[in-house]
């Protein structure tokens, strides 16, 4: 191959890479403006009697279920409840959250394993009763006083669905832990910010999220992926539904800090994505080219690859020979760095997040070791797997 082929062919390649990225970079670049700006002032609530049921799918979590029941205590009410799915459990999950105060739904079933599938039957169950609206609690997770508060205020208001901060309780456990504190920052703090700021609907994380039972009847529980929230969002938008962000309160859920827990966990959030971005996208693209522009935003949100990958592409249009192409990809390197410094001051981090920094790019490589597993859980028929915890033993 003569040097001009060559040329060429990586000229071609840091083309196409660049293109790639293109529609995630504008998503990066509105969602950051979005976030840095002034937050818009949210809807006066009522003062009405308003019932909440915080539902809290367990399995086998019998050493967090006790730590996240006391931090719910601290902000129920007379008008709210507390109720835990005993999800096919094997220990004592059951006994203890019965002794910590929790109502329990016991669910028994091997073949459908997941957690879209204990959701599902919570709210089957609950859908009876009189509850206003329901909370998603992970089990192991340690929510902020005014949670069940600020939940009820905005559904007073006239949400259908809110999203709060979720962020990582062990972010001090490794540098692992911390790099992800930066990415939820970014993921799960600074974009549904954006959006909430530009009036569109700011997602579900899976965890610290919030449904009325009138969207629940419109809308039931039906995802069964192993990104069931992300799923279930993309019905709630496609119907037309907007998920408010509660920015003013939030979760923080514990993260494997080493061990096989960090691949798994990665390979489902990241490979239950790229599931999502093949089922839906073509979807979302015909049907904004017929006029619902609304949901446009949800389909760059979902071309917008994992911040890894999406750097990785990039660089090949850095390390290019053509001027033009390395402009375009160190101005969408300035955007992610933008993006990145926001989410850190957004979401308050510390020093401390800025200097782990320095370890990005060996996380970077250490993600492109886990392609061939994304592809794997991005399967129709990819399983829901647990998430090991490195220091205990058990299972998340």
């Amino acid at each position: 191959m003569n040097l001009e082929i060559f040329k060429f062919l990586w000229t071609l390649i840091g083309f196409i890479a660049l293109l790639v990225t293109i529609p995630g970079t504008i998503e990066l670049l509105i969602l950051t403006i979005g976030a840095i700006l002034p937050p818009r002032k949210s809807a006066e609530s009522k003062n009405a009697p308003f019932r909440l049921a915080v539902v809290i799918p367990a399995h086998n979590e019998s050493t967090n279920i006790e730590t996240c029941l006391k931090s719910l205590f601290r902000c129920q009410d007379k008008n709210s409840e507390i109720v835990v799915i005993a999800d096919n459990c094997t220990d004592n999950t059951s006994e203890i959250a019965a002794k910590n105060g929790a109502r329990i739904l016991m669910r028994n079933n091997e073949t459908e394993r997941g957690k879209g599938f204990a959701l599902d039957f919570a709210f089957t169950e609950l859908l009876k009763e009189s509850f206003d609206a329901f909370v998603i609690v992970d089990a192991d997770t340690i929510v902020e006083p005014n949670l069940l508060s600020e939940f009820r205020r905005l559904f007073l208001a006239g949400a259908n669905a809110v999203q709060c901060r979720y962020t990582v309780a062990n972010t001090e456990s490794s540098v692992r832990t911390r790099l992800m504190n930066i990415a939820l920052l970014a993921f799960n703090v600074l974009r549904p910010r954006g959006r909430d700021f530009w009036g569109l609907s700011c997602g579900i994380y899976g965890n610290g999220f919030g449904l009325r039972s009138e969207i629940l009847h419109l809308v039931p529980y039906s995802a069964r992926s192993v990104v069931e929230d992300l799923e279930y969002h993309l019905e709630l938008v496609r119907k037309g539904f907007r998920v408010l962000f509660a920015d003013k309160t939030g979760v923080k859920g514990e993260m494997p800090a080493s061990g096989s827990g960090v691949k798994t966990q990665r390979s489902r959030w990241e490979g239950g994505r790229l599931r999502m971005l093949a089922n839906f996208a073509p979807q979302l693209f015909f049907e904004v080219c017929k006029g619902q522009f609304r949901l446009l935003e949800p389909l760059l949100d979902l071309l917008l690859l994992p911040l890894a990958f999406h750097i990785s592409l990039i660089l090949f249009s850095v390390l290019q020979f053509d001027f033009k192409l390395q402009i375009l990809g160190f101005f969408s390197i300035a955007i992610v760095i933008l993006h990145i410094l926001s989410a850190v001051f957004v979401g308050k981090g510390g020093w401390g997040d800025l200097a782990v920094l320095a370890y990005a790019p060996f996380y970077i490589l250490w993600k492109m070791s886990l392609i061939k597993t994304l592809f794997k859980t991005s399967q129709g028929d990819a399983q829901w797997i647990r998430t090991e915890r490195a220091n205990t033993g058990e299972k998340l």
